[in-house]
């Protein structure tokens, strides 16, 4: 009889300190996180000093939470995983850190996981029918990249951001309009009250790399739209500032993918990341596939924005695949997926 694989997961890469216990890749015993966001609106956007000392303040607390929800302990598991990059170096280093402990006390595997590919994953928790090889867009704070998954762990970029991340668009033009931190929720939100072809923002198309992005014109955009209006003593509303915005990004998120799906000639498309969750996208990208009749897969809110269980779920793979780190595992803030 097959012996269940019981992994212990830790995420720190921003400001989430979250820990889960994932058993065989797809079935979450628990999924404990505490968020920061609070915290750091005050200062409108995350302060890496800050998230850096209130991982290390809670992070034990959310892990034993964590085996106590699961029911289990650590004596129990079969190995220990951890973001161990991209994200903000300080926040890597206390979940890293803490992992490495943990593995050495217990003498348990230790296995480093790409926070990218814990997003892609997080599309397993939910879809016990998805395997690869699918399409997915990779969209959040602080990545915009559009992925071919050929197979558990391997992945080849289609296309990335060439400057901002679409969630960071978001976070800037939120701010712009007095919505505040986070933007990606609050111009969501105001979006459904606003006229998406009241302003025409522009969309970016790179002419030798068609499946890349670029969200810096649009953002910059809308900030010289709202500095004419304030210059001219014009009145705006935030609301079409918003969906306007919104279309715009939209469109070309869409428009890309649905290029590689004709192009890859897929029947399976799926998004991941903080800004999956947004719900024009969302209704945007499920009638585009509906269109060519290809199977469109998105994970809850909960799985889209930062949490461990999608590092278990992407960490069984690569314990199957036989990924194992040494104590010598360090934080990558830049690491390249598809990089060991």
């Amino acid at each position: 009889m097959k012996k269940d694989i019981c992994i212990l997961a830790i995420e720190t890469s921003c400001d989430e300190t979250a820990a889960a216990v994932v058993r065989n890749g797809r079935e979450i015993c628990s999924n404990i996180i505490f968020s920061q966001i609070d915290l750091h609106k005050l200062y409108g956007g995350v302060v890496p000093e800050i998230a850096s000392r209130k991982h290390i303040e809670k992070i034990n607390q959310v892990i034993e939470e964590a085996l106590k929800q699961a029911g289990t302990a650590l004596d129990e598991l079969d190995a220990i995983a951890v973001t161990y990059g991209p994200g903000l170096v300080g926040a890597l280093l206390v979940g890293v850190a803490e992992a490495k402990a943990i593995a050495y006390a217990k003498d348990l595997p230790l296995i480093g996981v790409h926070h990218i590919e814990g997003h892609i994953s997080a599309n397993y928790i939910e879809h016990p029918e998805l395997e690869p090889p699918f399409l997915c867009l990779v969209v959040s704070g602080g990545h915009t990249h559009l992925v071919y998954v050929r197979d558990y762990g391997k992945y080849d970029i289609l296309g990335r951001t060439r400057d901002d991340a679409a969630g960071e668009a978001y976070d800037k033009v939120a701010r712009a309009i007095g919505l505040g931190y986070p933007g990606g929720p609050k111009i969501d939100r105001i979006a459904k009250e606003g006229n998406p072809e009241a302003i025409s923002f522009p969309r970016a198309h790179i002419e030798d790399s068609p499946y890349d992005f670029s969200f810096s014109g649009v953002k910059s955009a809308v900030l010289n739209y709202i500095n004419g209006c304030q210059m001219k003593g014009e009145s705006f509303l935030p609301a079409d500032i918003a969906a306007s915005f919104q279309k715009a990004v939209v469109d070309v998120l869409v428009e890309h993918s649905m290029w590689a799906v004709e192009e890859y000639k897929t029947c399976k498309f799926a998004i991941a990341g903080g800004v999956a969750s947004n719900s024009a996208l969302r209704e945007s990208m499920k009638k585009a596939c509906e269109e060519r009749q290809t199977t469109f897969y998105y994970p809850s809110p909960v799985f889209c924005t930062d949490n461990a269980a999608m590092i278990g779920a992407a960490a069984y793979y690569e314990y199957l695949a036989g990924t194992r780190h040494g104590w010598d595992l360090n934080a990558v803030p830049n690491l390249k997926l598809g990089e060991r």
